[in-house]
């Protein structure tokens, strides 16, 4: 059975996180607990990791780095056989085109999958969570740019594009994302700063200290903590 699969909005490791990081924690399988920092790569990941570190160790878990910031990493036989004998993975936030740029058909991503499939518990937030998706969402053309457009991302959840930081920018995403949907069963996720949309026990299911909300050509729900999440896509779990 796959482990819990967590979508996080946002501002992530910081309090306001703590339901859906502590169900995360306390799935963890046997095996290295893992942060990627791959969407930081170019903004300090070393502090993202010493974050991360502080913030589950808090929680009582030893997490380290998966080094997986490069291409070049992301191939490597040597990390995705550290990867495959992971119990637990968490993508911080960054930028949102490079976590699937570097992963994307890689021998790591496909380790971190498997692992999860078979239980590990496997989380992004913000930018690693617009990854997991079928697409992430890039600028449109300048920095500030409220446009939006579509690259191919994980698609560990197909027909899904995540707009995270909802309650803040995240929503000026709407207007173009809805423009540009590749097709007309694509379905928006809006995911505030410290929510998470969690699959565990076979369904969604909204956490932490935010609201989600899901988008599609019907209309907005909005789902508050606690509550079931319909509308999204089931993970790809096979």
């Amino acid at each position: 059975m796959a482990g819990p699969l967590a979508l996080v909005g946002g501002d992530e490791l910081n309090p306001g996180n703590e339901p859906q990081d502590r169900l995360l924690v306390e799935a963890a399988r046997r095996g290295p607990a893992y942060v990627l920092a791959t969407a930081a790569a170019r903004q300090r990941p070393e502090l993202a990791v010493g974050h991360a570190r502080a913030w589950f160790s808090a929680l009582g878990l030893d997490v380290e780095e998966l080094p997986v910031r490069t291409r070049t990493q992301a191939r490597s036989p040597e990390v995705a056989q550290r990867a495959a004998a992971g119990g637990f993975f968490y993508l911080v936030g960054g930028d949102p085109g490079l976590v699937a740029d570097v992963l994307r058909d890689s021998g790591v991503w496909k380790a971190i999958v498997s692992a999860w499939r078979a239980g590990a518990p496997l989380a992004g937030s913000s930018a690693g969570a617009m990854a997991m998706a079928e697409w992430t969402l890039i600028r449109g053309r300048h920095p500030g740019d409220r446009e939006r457009r579509y690259r191919e991302a994980l698609a560990l959840v197909p027909a899904l594009a995540v707009l995270p930081h909802f309650g803040g920018f995240g929503r000026s995403w709407v207007p173009s994302a809805l423009a540009a949907r590749p097709n007309d069963d694509a379905v928006l996720l809006g995911l505030d700063e410290r929510a998470a949309a969690v699959w565990t026990d076979g369904r969604w299911h909204a956490m932490g200290g935010g609201g989600v909300t899901v988008i599609t050509s019907s209309g907005e729900r909005r789902f508050e903590a606690g509550d079931d999440v319909d509308g999204l896509p089931r993970p790809a779990l096979r």
